[in-house]
Parts: C-alpha cells; structure tokens; sequence
C-alpha cells in the first residue's frame, strides 16, 4: 500500500528520533560497526598516512550532512529491525570518489527499511586516491568483500543470503553497479572462509548513479576514480552499462532529469543495457529534483519524488 507524504515523514521522524524541538540536532540511529577487513586495514591501504575523520558541512543543526574521508579501515554499519523478516540491503553511499557520504544516503534511510523489516548495512568503503596500490578498484573491493561477509554471517544477522541486494547513490550507485556488473571478477585475493561465497547481488537499487565513464560521466568521479586522461581501455573497464549481462541482478533505476551533476543519461544507459541483456530492469525518472536528494524531508513538498523510498519497497518486495 502507497503511504502518503504524511505518514513517510512522520514514519521517517519517529523511526529516526527526529521529532525534536526546532533546531536541535536530529538524532541517526548509530548502529553496530564491523570493519570487513581481518586486522581491519583493507589490501594495499597497510601504512598509508591516513587520518579517518568525520566532517559535518551542513549549516542547519537539525539537519546534518556528514561524510568521512581518510578511511583505510572499511567498515559496515549495521542496522537491524525489530522483526526480520530475512531480507537485507548494502547500502554504498555517494560523495563522488572524494568522500564517503554519512546520513543524507546511509543513516537517515536505515528507519525506514528496518520498520519494514530488512536489515541494513551500509558501507564506507576506501577511495580511489587514498590507496593508489589498488586505486579504481578499491571500492570494488570492499564492495565484494562486505557482501561475502554478510553472506558469511547470515545467520547470526537472521537474514536470508539469498535476500541480499545493494543500494547506492550517485559514485555510490557506480561502486553498485559495478559490484552488478563484475561481481565474479577477482579484485583481491582470498583472505579467509568468507571470500569462498558468492558478491553477487540479489537485486540492485542505483539511485541518480554514476554509471558512464566516457561522454555522459560525472568528471569529478571519473577525474577521482581514473585521473584526468584515462584510456579507451579504462572508460571500457569501468563504464557499468558496458559489462552488464544475462547475470546482472534485477534492476531499480532512480533519476531526476534535471540532474545537473551525474547527467539522467547514466541511468538511461543503463537501463538500455538491462533490456538488451534481458536483465529485469524498473526506472523511475522525475522532472525535478536535481542531484543528492536523499528523502523524506530533504525533497520538496510539492515534488512525487517523495514517494521514492515506497516504490523502491515495493519492487524490492516482489520475487
């Protein structure tokens, strides 16, 4: 059943603790953190002179914008329902390769899909510059590895790893995409019993994602993930639509089409390419609402959008 803009915002303030007084600063649920890697630090990232730290650029206390930057030990956030019902979603937020988004794309939507059930773990994975050992395909790698590992623990998070999508937002839905697309390719090697299991997504959310790496890229991504003159070779290997096949994970496809940073065009490519590999594939594409929307309370009033998170629950529902 459709909820109205009403009940998703009340739903989004009570799940969240954000019915407080006018200024105050709006509470996220924490989670339970799990760094992904043994010893914590992920391949190529031992010695690097990093400093992970927490920045909030938001002006409005009672709506933070938090990201993290100098990250070396990837690490899962999770959120669990009071009621699972088995399925469970990873969630990769955005921050164009520079920075690893907090709230807007990760903590602010964990109420919503925990009241429905599902358990919720959100990734901050490395960046491309910070370990340039590994570079374009670092987040690649946290991405397969945090899905191999909650596979690995499925039942002690009493999910059903067969349940297990990916959500991801902006270079976020890149990193998504990506994991959609080359899920089987070996990026890492095997590091203990949970790499033996399969990354692959059971169904796949990308929200106003990244996705092309030749005309259509968001530069800053493409600039931060393969430097500013990459090759044909380069644009081919980390352009998403290009590698999608028959095994690509059914599909959700979120885009506004006055997106001004990551051009509609993303989506629109990749929902061309689902359809001539004959992979499932749902597209919702709004007039207005620009980049970085999030949800809930962040959208206009007057703007469908809102409803995003609804219809996402109801594709996620089905099959």
């Amino acid at each position: 059943m459709a909820l109205s803009r009403r009940d998703w915002l009340r739903g989004s303030a009570l799940a969240a603790g954000m019915l407080a007084a006018p200024g105050a600063m709006a509470t996220i649920p924490a989670g339970e953190k799990l760094e992904i890697w043994p010893g914590g630090v992920g391949p190529g990232s031992k010695g690097a002179a990093l400093s992970q730290k927490m920045v909030d650029r938001s002006q409005d206390p009672a709506r933070p914008d938090r990201y993290m930057e100098g990250i070396s030990r990837p690490y899962l956030t999770i959120h669990r329902p009071l009621k699972p019902d088995g399925r469970a979603l990873l969630i990769t937020p955005g921050g164009g390769y520079q920075r690893v988004v907090v709230d807007k794309e990760g903590g602010e939507l964990a109420p919503l899909l925990t009241a429905r059930g599902v358990t919720v773990f959100i990734l901050t994975y490395r960046l491309p510059a910070e370990v340039p050992q590994h570079g374009p395909t670092v987040a690649l790698q946290d991405a397969q590895r945090a899905m191999r590992l909650i596979r690995h623990r499925a039942k002690s998070f009493r999910i059903d790893g067969d349940h297990l999508g990916i959500m991801g937002f902006s270079a976020g839905g890149h990193v998504a995409a990506t994991l959609g697309t080359q899920f089987d390719q070996q990026v890492y090697d095997p590091v203990d019993a949970a790499d033996k299991l399969p990354a692959r997504p059971s169904k796949q959310a990308l929200i106003y994602p990244v996705i092309d790496m030749g005309m259509s890229a968001h530069a800053g991504s493409r600039d931060r993930l393969l430097g500013p003159n990459p090759s044909e070779a380069e644009v081919e290997r980390y352009s998403a639509d290009r590698h999608v096949t028959p095994a690509t994970p059914p599909t959700f496809l979120l885009h506004a089409s006055d997106d001004t940073a990551v051009p509609v065009e993303n989506s629109l490519l990749f929902h061309a390419a689902c359809r001539q590999a004959g992979v499932a594939v749902e597209m919702h594409l709004y007039a207005k609402g620009g980049h970085g929307f999030g949800h809930g309370a962040r959208i206009a009033a007057d703007n469908t959008l809102y409803r995003w998170p609804d219809l996402f629950m109801e594709w996620y529902g089905r099959g």
